[in-house]
């Protein structure tokens, strides 16, 4: 028997990162982190292969609407099976931890997109500062600073929303960055843990461990640290400058790029900073992420 657990997050806020560390925990002592092999173990929730074996319907022949509002049922299903795995008496049941940058959102007929506690036991919201997203986010879509902003400012944003084209993968709903982090904070059918990049980058394994011990698979913190020392940043760098990183869109420069905390005031223009501060301030307090200006107070 298995369970799902959302990895849910705005884009550039760790979830690779998180994901690299739950494969750490499976690799044996001399074995070392394959980023192309350990990041893709659970996927992510918007990939059509699934879609497409569960409803025996071409994805590409419908509407993004009508991929909607199956899919719902496709989580159910892929539930369904993961209960029906045969289980060993005595063992705790297998984690599936599934990619997710949708917002929790609802289809057109009302129900949540991704089924509820049908579709997960549970979900780990993991979160960054906005003001260091927009470096990032700019990176990996090759737009510019303003652009990036834009995205994260659009409350009706999604990722492979194009009707033009057809995309690899089916829409993601994003929201505005703080829509995205209210609707998985505001929903009430499965629990959530929230974990912040800062807190993951200061204290990986503290972090981590709580949140494995929230998705009902306790870890020791030795086994937290050794996952951080596997898949410490410098060593994904250096894997994806040798072999390259297949989750990485084909004219960017590096996914993983500095992977640093508070490196926002270096990279934004006092307008931009603005834009980002006054579009989210509720979230950033609630959240934790002081404005600027109390920082420079502070300081």
């Amino acid at each position: 028997m298995s369970e799902r657990v959302w990895l849910a997050s705005y884009p550039k806020s760790g979830n690779t990162w998180f994901r690299l560390l739950v494969g750490c925990l499976a690799l044996k002592d001399g074995e070392t982190v394959d980023v192309n092999q350990t990041a893709e173990k659970g996927g992510i929730a918007s990939a059509r292969l699934p879609f497409d074996v569960v409803t025996m319907i071409d994805s590409s022949l419908l509407t993004q609407d009508e991929t909607d509002r199956l899919r719902p049922r496709v989580y159910e299903a892929l539930t369904q099976s993961l209960e029906e795995e045969p289980e060993e008496a005595g063992t705790t049941p297998d984690l599936e931890f599934v990619k997710a940058h949708d917002a929790y959102t609802l289809t057109s007929t009302g129900e949540p997109l991704l089924a509820g506690a049908g579709g997960a036991k549970a979900a780990i919201l993991i979160v960054r500062d906005p003001r260091d997203v927009v470096a990032s986010l700019a990176n990996h879509n090759q737009s510019t600073l303003d652009e990036a902003i834009q995205v994260m400012n659009d409350p009706v944003a999604a990722l492979c929303g194009k009707t033009d084209r057809l995309h690899k993968q089916m829409r993601q709903i994003m929201l505005s960055w703080s829509g995205h982090a209210a609707s998985w904070l505001d929903q009430r059918d499965i629990p959530v843990h929230l974990v912040s990049y800062e807190a993951l980058k200061r204290d990986t394994a503290a972090t981590f461990a709580e949140a494995m011990a929230f998705a009902g698979r306790p870890i020791s913190l030795e086994e937290a640290a050794r996952a951080a020392r596997l898949a410490d940043f410098s060593e994904l760098q250096a894997q994806e400058a040798t072999v390259g990183f297949g989750e990485k869109p084909p004219k960017t420069k590096a996914f993983f790029r500095k992977g640093q905390t508070g490196a926002w005031p270096e990279e934004l223009t006092p307008e931009q900073l603005e834009r980002v501060e006054t579009a989210h301030a509720d979230m950033m307090g609630r959240l934790g992420y002081a404005p600027s200006w109390a920082l420079e107070r502070t300081g």
